[in-house]
């Protein structure tokens, strides 16, 4: 009851988040002192609205963006919004792991000498799984462009706040960060934060983007929790984290010896001229070992054994240790992973191939699809039986939830990798966000030929 009392609205000492003046000027003021930012935004509908808003500050339609191929969904509804032009840069990628890694400089590099009249280059670090790509020398090779570099962060406001943690995107000279609080910090759901510094983001612009993409009716409920994380880490950060930290070689210890379990650990990964830091709070677990997938590791974890996961895949189980773990959830998580091993399922759905995601870019560092995500958009469509549909340019952008990666972009042509990682997605019981047919028996696809389609909408 006390929570619902604070659902208030724009009270005339309560300010308003489009035109702050007083409480929240002041907490925005102090959220940019916590995280190191010229200044901060609070966003009430997480993530995806600053990541759209970045994209519309930054590109006019039709402009040039560099995006990494491993990019939420939110940032491709982001182009769609903005009209700009994408160059899909392809991480890198390990065979041996199965795992999407960070981003290479050098491919930065190539594409910005291949496409100059790039306005922007986003990149994600950390990934889902913890990864951290080399954003000091990305900034430095984006900055000799004299553009911004953007930075989807959203796993990762914790950084900076405690020496054992990857740097910070702004210390490591990112230009915009967008983080969601509610991840891993005490926020409620939805609730995030855009930090900016520097000239190369023109921040009027930025400000009325975000009057696009957020609710004109904010919730204070979500307002405060930023507030409140926002203290927490300031004023306690580094011993909490210390102790989620700690909790998580624990876990890490204790997982790492059970038979038919890789546990993805830093040393690994700093070998990879593409990664440059872990974020150890992470643990990713590969469970092909046993037999079955991490989607079917998921559910028998959860339905029987009582652990929840935070990402469940095709070969991998991502776990968290947030502020709020404690020693017997860490014991029970030991306790779970090694009934799991002990209860291998023989009659499974997964091949021990490792799937990559999107495979067909590997030769290529970076690649323009053949029509916008907003051409695709507004495009006439039709509807094909998936094998005819084969070829086509997609109408539809498909990912599974989470981590609402697309496995295919409207306006990419549609291959057989593309549907054999979807099919098996499917079959394993992942649930597909963005078909229109959630039997994937059909597709949707452009109606016209790419090459009828050369003006901008």
């Amino acid at each position: 009851m006390a929570a619902l009392a604070a659902d208030l609205t724009e009270l005339p000492e309560l300010d308003n988040l489009f035109a702050p003046q007083g409480v929240i000027a002041a907490a925005q003021a102090l959220a940019a002192n916590a995280f190191a930012a010229d200044q901060t935004w609070f966003l009430t509908n997480g993530s995806t609205g600053g990541l759209e808003a970045a994209i519309l500050a930054t590109c006019n339609p039709g402009d040039t963006i560099l995006v990494p191929r491993n990019a939420h969904q939110s940032i491709i509804s982001g182009l769609i919004l903005a009209g700009a032009e994408p160059v899909f840069l392809q991480p890198d990628y390990s065979e041996p792991l199965g795992l999407v890694l960070g981003m290479a400089p050098e491919t930065v590099s190539k594409a910005l000498a291949d496409y100059p009249e790039s306005r922007a280059v986003l990149v994600v670090s950390p990934t889902y799984h913890g990864i951290c790509s080399d954003l000091a020398a990305i900034a430095a090779i984006t900055h000799r462009h004299n553009i911004p570099l953007l930075v989807d962060g959203a796993h990762g406001p914790h950084f900076g706040f405690h020496p054992d943690l990857p740097a910070a995107a702004l210390s490591q000279g990112a230009d915009l960060v967008v983080q969601s609080t509610h991840k891993v910090l005490g926020a409620l759901t939805q609730a995030a934060m855009l930090h900016c510094q520097g000239e190369r983001v023109d921040r009027d612009r930025l400000r009325r983007a975000l009057q696009l993409t957020q609710s004109s009716s904010p919730s204070y409920l979500l307002l405060a929790s930023l507030d409140a994380a926002r203290h927490q880490l300031a004023t306690a950060g580094e011993p909490l984290l210390a102790r989620s930290l700690e909790l998580a070689q624990v876990l890490r210890q204790r997982l790492e010896p059970i038979p038919n379990l890789t546990v993805l650990s830093r040393a690994q990964l700093i070998k990879c001229p593409s990664v440059a830091d872990l974020d150890l709070t992470r643990l990713t677990v590969d469970v092909s070992g046993l037999g079955i997938s991490g989607l079917e590791a998921d559910d028998y974890l959860h339905c029987h054994l009582g652990v929840t996961v935070e990402l469940a895949e095709l070969h991998h189980l991502t776990l968290i240790v947030s502020l709020g773990n404690t020693p017997e959830d860490i014991q029970h998580c030991h306790q779970g992973f090694t009934k799991l091993a002990a209860c291998q399922t023989e009659a499974s759905l997964l091949t021990h191939k490792k799937i990559h995601l999107f495979p067909e870019s590997l030769s290529c560092p970076h690649s323009r699809p053949p029509l916008s995500p907003r051409q695709a958009f507004f495009s006439p469509h039709c509807t094909l039986p998936t094998p005819q549909a084969l070829g086509q340019v997609s109408a539809e952008t498909i990912a599974a939830y989470p981590p609402g990666i697309p496995s295919l972009i409207a306006g990419e042509i549609i291959t057989s990798t593309s549907l054999e990682h979807l099919t098996h997605l499917k079959q394993l019981g992942a649930h597909l966000s963005g078909c229109s047919d959630s039997s994937l028996t059909t597709l949707k696809v452009i109606a016209t030929s790419p090459a009828s389609r050369t003006q901008h909408i």
